[in-house]
């Protein structure tokens, strides 16, 4: 892999952080940071690359995206991949697959170990059929975004942290899910909505999702019921300690057989997603945008619901 990273923001600092560890990184892309050594990806000699790390505004990605399809470079866009008109991301994967290009939306939490746990127990159905799933996913960055004027406007933190907690679920849960809807909106401190619970529902299973910016300690919980037990995940990595309970139920009733992993590490998703998109390339495996499609008209729903 031969890289040009686009965006030197927090995110794009760490692509390239991880690119220059591997020997992989050729040049940097931005016409706000000093640092950059090219304002726009155009002024970079196509024959230096094979793959773009796009970590840059949303109205920025199709354009990109596009230029890059054109010329034959694999693309990892930072989450979410969002679109006005959803037949452009059908476009794209379309062109993507018939010139085998990689065009693959960064989700780095899943690479979150106690989330790859989580997966394994689903997938070998230790907690039986699902009844409920339960997510927060708070941070204390309502007065920062309030002082932003580009970021204190639309769908706040919905547009921020849903797309996260969506792509979560569809990797647990898959089709089972049914459509989201908005179960409570606030806007405490902001202009935009700083805390927002949205739910899915049907006969067979419930998810609520709750997202905030006025959670003043940074936090992420877990919890999933099921009829032969449950499972728990308190905090990511990058926030941790961070903790994965098991408990398998005691019929009829009665204290559970309780398993409980605790970890205090470093963030390892970012390197863990590094490594899973460069095996994308590797194997020359297109990476499916429907879960891209399935996101965003999640998303475009519930804006309209709270006229966005």
């Amino acid at each position: 892999m031969k890289a040009v990273v686009v965006g030197l923001g927090t995110q794009g600092e760490k692509r390239k952080k991880i690119l220059k560890s591997k020997k992989s990184f050729v040049a940097d892309v931005d016409p706000f940071s000093k640092e950059a050594k090219f304002n726009f990806l155009e002024e970079v000699d196509l024959n230096t690359y094979d793959t773009c790390f796009l970590c840059v505004p949303d109205e920025e990605k199709i354009r990109l995206i596009k230029y890059c399809l054109k010329n034959k470079k694999h693309v990892l866009v930072e989450k979410p991949l969002s679109a006005k008109k959803v037949e452009n991301i059908k476009k794209i994967s379309k062109e993507a697959k018939s010139k085998k290009i990689v065009i693959y939306t960064a989700y780095n939490h899943r690479f979150e170990p106690h989330f790859k746990k989580m997966s394994e127990l689903l997938e070998k159905k230790k907690l039986g059929k699902i009844y409920c799933c339960r997510i927060f996913y708070g941070n204390g960055t309502a007065r920062l975004v309030k002082k932003s004027s580009w970021r204190d406007k639309g769908s706040g933190v919905l547009h921020d942290l849903a797309p996260h907690l969506l792509d979560i679920c569809k990797l647990w849960f898959g089709k089972k899910i049914k459509k989201f809807k908005i179960a409570s909106i606030h806007k405490f401190e902001n202009k935009s909505p700083d805390h927002v619970i949205i739910q899915s529902h049907n006969s067979n299973l419930f998810i609520e999702l709750e997202m905030t910016l006025c959670m003043w300690k940074n936090y992420f919980s877990c919890d999933i019921i099921g009829e032969k037990g449950s499972a728990h995940i308190e905090n990511l990595c990058k926030w941790g300690p961070s903790k994965f309970i098991y408990r398998k139920r005691i019929l009829p009733s009665g204290k559970p057989l309780e398993k409980i992993i605790r970890l205090k590490c470093k963030d390892p998703t970012w390197e863990e997603e590094h490594r899973f998109f460069q095996k994308l390339i590797n194997n020359k495996k297109n990476f499916s945008l429907n879960k891209d499609l399935w996101i965003l008209d999640n998303i475009h729903s519930l804006e309209k619901k709270i006229n966005v």
